[in-house]
């Protein structure tokens, strides 16, 4: 079983691991300014076609090019990443709100709660004495309702109302946004932001109804994550604003809290669980700071305490790298003292290419491989989450 588990979630993040890559910018697109330039008069009709029209090859050529960037254009538009198109389709620039890029951390998360209730089945033709194809599928259909809860519903949620609050910011840094460039309206954000979050309520109650809890467990946990989401980008609190807690509280949100909905789909949550997801949350601190190197100034500008602003570029990257390593080195120990020596071998496994990395990329220069770091590192991470989900279902499942 747990065998077929490892093999049907790395399948899983052979198709989203690129969602942890950090999406570079793209050139600023200002052209350069040149005199009008004076040629001479085509001598024959002939050198007047040769000059008037561009080569063929040239034309499609350029036609690829374009053709290819609105593409581009309107992937990254979908994706709600940088780079986006601007569109006039209401539809589009809702999801462009919500940023879907956003959501696989999060059904990851759903997938290593599952795991680590050791009541997730899945079905093998191969064997049939094994679980029944109705029940796999079952589970199948709660583990995809949990993640649609996590993902579309809750995180939309959570990033439209960041927009929200942050569209005075964003009318000066990125005027092009769908909020401040009036390409929404208010009151379009407003219904998104009010649907989305009655929606995933009405959801989570809908999914305790189908696990048969006696107490709406996931409707008061999506509740929490909600509030959290609130706090985290509306003022007074603006969570955002201080390094340590605005980051505590985003890696939370986006390991503890969908691992819990997982969990509670299939089956109960433990207080040894509960400290582990809350100790990776710790590692998630020092993951969002490493996004934090490359926007030092503007965060100083705006009076956001991230901790490279805090500490100091030199000093933060250390307790970055300390966070990750600490936190992970400590729930490797944890897994192996309750006699899981297997994962937690491989979870050392993927520790130490982690610290090689960080040596390499990180410690070397944050502003400068930040995002090389970032795309080489974060896929061990994520196996050690799963590593650790599967020691949970194998040892208290």
């Amino acid at each position: 079983m747990v065998a077929l588990r490892c093999a049907l979630v790395a399948a899983t993040l052979c198709g989203t691991s690129s969602a942890f890559t950090p999406v570079g910018l793209k050139g600023s697109g200002l052209k350069s300014l040149r005199r009008p330039s004076v040629s001479k008069e085509p001598s024959s009709s002939v050198e007047t076609l040769l000059t008037a029209a561009p080569p063929k090859e040239k034309v499609k050529e350029t036609g690829k090019m374009v053709a290819g960037k609105e593409s581009d254009s309107s992937i990254r538009q979908i994706l709600g990443v940088r780079g986006a198109g601007d569109t006039e389709d209401l539809w589009k620039i809702r999801v462009q709100l919500m940023k879907p890029v956003t959501w696989i951390p999060l059904i990851w998360g759903v997938v290593c709660g599952a795991a680590a209730s050791g009541n997730y089945h899945t079905f093998n033709p191969f064997d049939p004495s094994a679980v029944p194809a109705g029940l796999a599928f079952e589970d199948f259909l709660k583990s995809f309702a949990c993640m649609i809860l996590a993902g579309p519903l809750l995180t939309g949620f959570t990033q439209t109302i960041n927009d929200w609050y942050d569209r005075e910011i964003d009318a000066i840094n990125e005027p092009y946004r769908p909020i401040p460039s009036g390409r929404i309206s208010e009151d379009e954000v407003k219904q998104q932001i009010w649907g989305l979050l009655l929606a995933g309520l009405a959801l989570a109650y809908g999914l305790d109804q189908w696990a048969g809890h006696e107490r709406p467990d996931i409707f008061l946990l999506s509740l929490f994550g909600s509030g959290v989401s609130y706090i985290y980008s509306a003022p007074p609190l603006k969570l955002k604003q201080s390094g340590w807690i605005g980051n505590y509280a985003l890696g939370s949100s986006y390991i503890s809290l969908p691992w819990w909905c997982g969990q509670l789909m299939f089956g109960s949550l433990n207080w040894q669980t509960v400290v582990l997801t809350l100790l990776y949350s710790i590692a998630g601190v020092g993951i969002a700071t490493v996004n934090d190197f490359k926007s030092v100034e503007g965060d100083r500008a705006l009076g956001l305490h991230s901790l490279p602003v805090a500490f100091g570029i030199d000093r933060a990257k250390w307790i970055a790298a300390g966070l990750i390593d600490v936190t992970q080195l400590g729930v490797a120990a944890y897994i192996a003292s309750l006699g899981e020596d297997l994962y937690a071998g491989i979870l050392l496994g993927l520790i130490i290419p982690q610290m090689i990395l960080q040596k390499m990329y990180l410690l070397e220069d944050p502003v400068e491989y930040d995002v090389k770091y970032q795309a080489s590192a974060q896929p061990f991470l994520v196996f050690g989450i799963l590593t650790t989900a599967l020691a949970c279902g194998s040892h208290f499942g």
